[in-house]
């Protein structure tokens, strides 16, 4: 039996006021760990060395925008950028693609060893990267792929699709089947029912697997390494490198470069938070 105040309002559960406290404490101290870096590289990109060293966490006095515009002037920031913007969005359309279409029949279709199929895929998640890179450089030269970004566009899909069918896999499953019954009746082949159908229902868990392959393309060091050697083909990560060994003694000048890199990965996970969030937990709700 419950009880009410006189306002007409449940009292409220002691034990539960404490959780909710406690996750807020907790959520505040995570969210501090994240970004007093970010911000302590944003402002000290417009500071020089001087007030750097000086006075590291407080503001800059006077303002040197100096260092972000040498930053974005440079040529060679613009062709990393360039780089890795066409390897980012080669990458996910590959994977997004592949992806979906295997997990559409995984999710769909009853066949013999699906599950054993499924799980290898699941395995994948658990597979490092850097255990691959000899055998991966050994195959990629051998197919005369090194400094060519296909080098780095099909590895980084290939690694890229377990968490991909994965998560799509989950959320096919939670549509009905008698949407796809409905649009058999109708004429529409599973061909046409996965494009003009169930793509289109699905737009939460595209737009996650996407923000992911994006982030995970725009952030990838080591791959990259390997593949090119030509500096023409540099991404972003390769680039924040080699500035930082140029210009190891102006680490002003590297906050403010190492900035500009993050940013368009920042700004993508700004916008499509709500849609990741989505992604991630409808199957889960559902």
């Amino acid at each position: 039996m419950t009880t009410t105040t006189a306002t007409g309002r449940r009292p409220r559960n002691p034990r539960r006021a404490v959780r909710s406290g406690v996750l807020h404490v907790v959520s505040i101290i995570v969210g501090a760990v994240v970004m007093v870096p970010i911000i302590f590289g944003v402002l000290g990109g417009f500071k020089d060395n001087g007030q750097l060293f000086a006075n590291p966490f407080g503001l800059p006095e006077p303002w040197v925008p100096g260092n972000y515009l040498d930053a974005v002037s440079s040529s060679a920031f613009w062709m990393q950028a360039t780089n890795s913007v066409t390897v980012a969005i080669a990458s996910t359309v590959l994977v997004v693609l592949v992806g979906a279409m295997a997990a559409y029949i995984f999710a769909r279709y009853a066949f013999p060893g699906r599950e054993v199929m499924f799980m290898l895929f699941v395995i994948g998640l658990m597979f490092p990267f850097a255990v691959a890179i000899l055998p991966l450089f050994v195959l990629l030269r051998e197919m005369n792929l090194l400094n060519n970004p296909l080098g780095v566009i099909l590895p980084q899909a290939a690694f890229g699709l377990p968490i991909t069918i994965v998560i799509l896999r989950s959320f096919f499953r939670t549509i009905p089947a008698e949407v796809e019954e409905s649009a058999v009746l109708d004429g529409c082949g599973p061909f046409r029912f996965f494009w003009r159908i169930l793509l289109p229902m699905s737009r939460p868990a595209l737009g996650t697997v996407s923000v992911l392959a994006v982030v995970g393309s725009w952030n990838n060091f080591l791959l990259p390494l390997i593949v090119f050697n030509d500096s023409r083909w540099w991404t972003l990560p390769l680039g924040v490198q080699q500035f930082q060994s140029q210009y190891s003694a102006d680490t002003a000048r590297i906050l403010a470069y190492v900035t500009l890199a993050m940013l368009p990965s920042l700004v993508c996970y700004a916008f499509a938070e709500r849609q990741l969030i989505s992604g991630l937990t409808s199957g889960i709700g559902k």
